[in-house]
């Protein structure tokens, strides 16, 4: 192979490696901006005329942050959703993604814990340069569901509690103690 086609071999495999790690990264800071509350976060991960779909609720994606924060805070006192399995098919500017998720789901009275397995279908798009996502499909697998009074207990007594605000110690730069973080 001469030097002229290595090259292009070389920045063919460059840009796919960089386009997976902008999908993904934009599937993380979805989730992130779930987590937190942060509509603009949640926001900047979709495309104005895309669309979620939770269930039977079909949402464009300009309502979907609100959307989904409402809904989570009128069922939840925190969430956690921890991407595991991600696989993506690259079709020039166009991604099919199949992302498993972990969500935890901790009840309104702190009593119970669910943790939910499920998947997100998403096709993103490139467009200028940056991967959004065009629409997701979310599909349950299971749930698994506990006790979560350990939340109360000695063992975490004092550990930071996140807050679904930009309050939470996530977002400060630079990071530093501060004892006046909210804690269990």
């Amino acid at each position: 192979m001469d030097l002229e086609a290595e090259l292009k071999q070389l920045r063919g495999t460059v840009q796919y490696l960089k386009d997976r790690q902008d999908i993904l990264d934009c599937i993380m800071r979805e989730c992130r901006g779930r987590d937190r509350q942060d509509l603009a976060l949640t926001a900047s991960c979709y495309w104005d005329d895309g669309f979620d779909e939770h269930g039977p609720m079909i949402t464009p994606a300009p309502d979907y942050p609100a959307r989904a924060n409402a809904g989570h805070a009128a069922h939840f006192s925190a969430t956690s959703h921890n991407i595991t399995n991600h696989s993506c098919e690259l079709d020039g500017d166009v991604a099919y993604c199949e992302t498993y998720v972990i969500g935890g789901l901790l009840s309104l009275d702190q009593k119970t814990c669910t943790l939910a397995p499920a998947r997100y279908v998403d096709q993103l798009e490139r467009r200028n340069g940056e991967w959004r996502i065009v629409l997701r499909r979310t599909v349950i697998e299971m749930s698994v569901a506990g006790d979560a009074s350990w939340l109360q207990s000695p063992a975490i007594a004092g550990f930071l509690r996140g807050l679904w605000s930009k309050e939470d110690p996530s977002y400060r730069r630079p990071n530093r103690l501060n004892p006046a973080d909210a804690r269990w």
